[in-house]
């Protein structure tokens, strides 16, 4: 099995795509923001744990379910797909609710630093 050798000083990271709506978008950057600025971020930790739910539903949607449409895989399928992601991704917002809302201020504003990271 080969493996990778990581990227040189300066060299551009891989990266995959996702594009959300720009409600999404706002969204994301109004959470954040209020998050960042406020003196106590703890206040907002459910609100950071259902964006990070949002956008892995919509992370998701737009990398598996959406190009598996393109595909047209048959009505079973897709059916299968859908049933199968969205039982998936209700356990896993389950768990992020939990992690996120057991950070404290520090954690929780890395997670702002990384989402806002990956925005870019």
């Amino acid at each position: 099995m080969k493996t990778q050798k990581p990227a040189a000083e300066g060299a551009p990271e891989h990266f995959v795509r996702v594009i959300f709506s720009q409600a999404m978008h706002q969204k994301a950057l109004a959470v954040l923001a209020r998050l960042e600025e406020s003196p106590d971020p703890v206040k907002h930790r459910d609100e950071l744990a259902n964006l990070v739910v949002e956008l892995t539903n919509a992370g998701m949607d737009y990398c598996f379910i959406a190009q598996l449409k393109l595909a047209n895989p048959g009505f079973v399928t897709q059916q299968s797909a859908n049933l199968g992601m969205a039982g998936a991704l209700q356990v896993l917002g389950s768990v992020l609710r939990s992690i996120i809302g057991r950070m404290d201020k520090a954690q929780l504003l890395s997670i702002c630093g990384s989402i806002r990271h990956l925005m870019r």
